[in-house]
């Protein structure tokens, strides 16, 4: 895990901590081909998975799923995650 990866739920929770709560929320994918999307879910599955050590894992792991695209990402937000200068 690099310096900018969110590791845990902890993390997530801390790097969200510092914005309203009534601020939209979208996920950033395929820096190559930036594009937008809403963030749709969030599950848990019970064991460990394919890239996570089971002692990473002890409680499970949860995932969050993308859901309907919302288009192109902004420039501004693509530079902002370093994908472009």
């Amino acid at each position: 895990m690099n310096e900018h990866e969110l590791g845990t739920v902890g993390d997530l929770i801390a790097a969200l901590s510092g914005y309203d709560p009534h601020t939209p929320l979208r996920i950033a994918v395929q820096p190559n081909y930036p594009m937008a999307h809403h963030l749709a879910q969030v599950v848990s599955t019970p064991t460990a998975a394919h890239g996570i050590l089971p002692q990473d894992a002890m409680s499970g792991v949860v995932w969050l799923g993308t859901g309907e695209q919302v288009g192109y990402l902004p420039g501004l937000a693509a530079r902002a995650l370093g994908w472009s200068e």
